[in-house]
């Protein structure tokens, strides 16, 4: 992989973005009276990338990870809605699955970047001792 330039570089973000696109989609299929269902899991799920975003512009490791940490609440978020879209038929078995392999994935990469960070904060403290 080259070097980061830009939040889009992370690989957390790309994953992500995923999701939200999935999501996107998945809830043009739900009930138009489920309103403010569809409005919940679409701020959760443009939430996971906004937070990566913004973490990463703040140019400082433990905002950085508090971000990221906000992220993968709006993923574990979106795994319930997943769960009620799935119990109230919203969505089909595959499209659950599809969902959580997503969230799943997603997950196992962020959780390798907040580990990243925290290294490279504690690493930048021990510099400065």
């Amino acid at each position: 992989m080259g070097a980061i330039k830009t939040f889009e570089d992370l690989e957390c973000w790309k994953a992500g973005n995923e999701v939200r696109r999935f999501f996107t989609t998945v809830t043009n299929k739900f009930p138009k009276n489920e309103y403010s269902f569809i409005d919940n899991v679409k701020r959760a799920a443009r939430s996971v990338t906004n937070n990566m975003a913004e973490g990463y512009g703040r140019f400082h490791f433990q905002e950085n990870i508090q971000y990221c940490r906000h992220s993968r609440g709006s993923l574990y978020e979106l795994l319930d809605d997943l769960i009620i879209a799935k119990d109230d038929q919203y969505i089909t078995e595959d499209e659950f699955k599809k969902g959580k392999e997503l969230i799943e994935k997603t997950l196992a990469i962020l959780n390798g970047y907040i580990n990243y960070l925290v290294k490279a904060k504690d690493s930048t403290k021990k510099v400065a001792e």
